[in-house]
């Protein structure tokens, strides 16, 4: 009777055993690593940008909702909440934080000093204070920059040869941008090694844009150059549209604007940045220090031209430029 009651509790126990060792098993199992990604931008406007992150990540061997999980907080264009969004993400203890501009970058350094931090931005890392060198970063932080506001060169260049007219050139800058004015100096040095005039006009709201875009037509000038500035980005729509309404030749730094119906854009590829910035994520999750990583700069730069806009525009773009262009949109 005994040997029977003790088998049949063995029994029981070895069942109850069983029953609970896909939970011991499910305990385990290290938890999913979660990615704070912090962006001035809305997810609307940064989705072909987060899918290149993503394409990062997976070159990495992880896929989101599988293996990873991704915060997102966007503060809609208003740079003042970016410190509450990275202290925000710090408190949900994500794994690793990524910052998609300056602002981005310096918010969740001031919000934490042991998470690590991915970057990508136009602006100088070191000058912003974002990090203290670029080969050896140190600290918790690193990541991918384009300088994309320094090539104003290369994008009145394309101006001067796609409008070979000898009106004035217009430089489109939101006054808001810490960058605004550096970029003024910038492009006017361009403008003067091309012996173009040049006339500046600040917009920082949707009706001050359309107040530019009035005064550009009727001081008759001959093409525009809209400034790197994430308010320009955001209103990409409404500036590409006046731009149309106007017939000005205007030059973007991003492909959204020429795929909105803009004339021609150059800069730094975003995407490959992007993507880049991905694969620095995994490798940080894999167990390599931020401090060990190098901030690395973007050395591929593409430009896409709109061939029915530029038809409609009645603007002849020279064989030598469709040569050279990266993307035609028909």
């Amino acid at each position: 009777m005994t040997s029977t009651i003790r088998r049949r509790e063995f029994i029981t126990l070895l069942g109850s055993t069983a029953t609970a060792w896909p939970f011991l098993a499910r305990a385990q199992q290290p938890a999913m690593p979660v990615i704070g990604f912090l962006h001035l931008f809305s997810p609307t406007a940064i989705a072909t940008g987060l899918a290149a992150f993503r394409n990062g990540l997976s070159q990495a061997g992880y896929i989101e909702g599988r293996n990873l999980r991704i915060e997102f907080r966007s503060a809609e264009n208003q740079s003042d909440r970016l410190p509450v969004l990275a202290a925000d993400l710090v408190r949900a203890h994500v794994t690793v934080l990524y910052a998609g501009s300056a602002p981005a970058a310096l918010a969740a350094k001031s919000a934490t000093t042991t998470i690590p931090i991915v970057f990508a931005m136009g602006e100088d890392p070191v000058k912003e204070g974002v990090v203290s060198q670029l080969n050896r970063p140190g600290g918790n932080v690193t990541g991918f920059i384009d300088f994309g506001n320094q090539v104003f060169g290369k994008r009145l260049g394309l101006l001067h040869e796609i409008v070979p007219k000898t009106a004035p050139f217009a430089l489109l800058v939101n006054p808001n941008n810490a960058n605004a004015e550096p970029d003024v100096k910038e492009a006017q040095v361009a403008a003067n090694a091309l012996r173009r005039d040049l006339k500046v006009f600040r917009a920082r709201t949707e009706a001050e844009l359309d107040t530019a875009f009035a005064a550009i037509d009727q001081q008759r000038l001959g093409a525009l150059i809209v400034g790197v500035d994430g308010f320009f980005f955001e209103r990409r729509e409404q500036i590409t549209t006046l731009a149309a309404r106007y017939a000005i030749p205007t030059v973007y730094e991003r492909r959204e604007y020429v795929a909105a119906g803009g004339l021609i854009s150059y800069g730094s590829d975003r995407l490959e940045m992007n993507r880049l910035a991905g694969t620095y994520v995994g490798r940080i999750l894999k167990g390599e220090k931020p401090a060990d990583l190098p901030v690395q700069q973007s050395t591929k730069f593409i430009l896409i031209l709109n061939l029915k806009t530029a038809r409609a525009l009645g603007v002849d773009i020279p064989p030598s430029i469709l040569a050279i262009a990266d993307e035609v949109i028909e």
